[in-house]
């Protein structure tokens, strides 16, 4: 960090620790298509240096309807919140709003997010591809601490982009969500050396 901004040149490829970013599931619901899309993205960001990843099913952890302090955590969570250099959230959206199950998952863990870059990949059944739900989710984020990515990828007609047994039909996804994880982790390398340092 110099003069009071963040560098991305601070580190170099070959001298980089490696950064654990999860792919965060957002709904635990039956049926949902937009598994397809956090199985897609947890598949790049494997083949992407640098980057150690884990693919987070909100089905995988126990967390009370509501709860005040540590009730409101499982400790398999808090591990990989409190790991991860930044975070990549495949949101669908639900009647403009996102998903309970994502919701919980965000206000478990309150002091492990903040400093942490976030991405955002939008999945909705309809044309405007979860455009609104990542409006609605950016306060929760900023609020939580998190730094929010631009330029979101957004998957509208998920029904349409990937076949019944969830394989890719319209390639060009790939390169868009490479690139958003080459971003994601240049913020995350500038921002794990800001933690450090303060």
């Amino acid at each position: 960090m110099a003069n009071g901004k963040i560098s991305f040149s601070l580190y170099n490829s070959h001298m980089n620790p490696s950064l654990f970013i999860p792919i965060i599931q957002g709904t635990s619901r039956p049926q949902r298509l937009s598994i397809h899309v956090s199985k897609l993205v947890y598949e790049i960001a494997r083949t992407i240096e640098g980057i150690e990843t884990q693919l987070v099913d909100p089905l995988d952890f126990s967390l009370p309807l509501d709860g005040r302090g540590e009730e409101l955590s499982d400790p398999k969570y808090t591990d990989i919140v409190s790991r991860a250099d930044g975070f990549f959230l495949v949101v669908p959206e639900y009647n403009h709003g996102y998903p309970g199950s994502l919701k919980r998952l965000l206000d478990s863990e309150l002091k492990l997010y903040k400093n942490k870059p976030v991405a955002f990949a939008g999945v909705s059944s309809g044309f405007a591809g979860g455009v609104r739900v990542i409006e609605q989710l950016l306060p929760v984020v900023r609020t939580l601490g998190m730094i929010a990515l631009q330029k979101d990828i957004y998957f509208p007609n998920v029904q349409d982009i990937f076949d019944e047994q969830g394989n890719l039909l319209d390639e060009k996804y790939r390169e868009r969500i490479a690139k958003k994880l080459e971003e994601l982790k240049q913020y995350a390398l500038a921002f794990k050396q800001f933690r450090e340092n303060n």
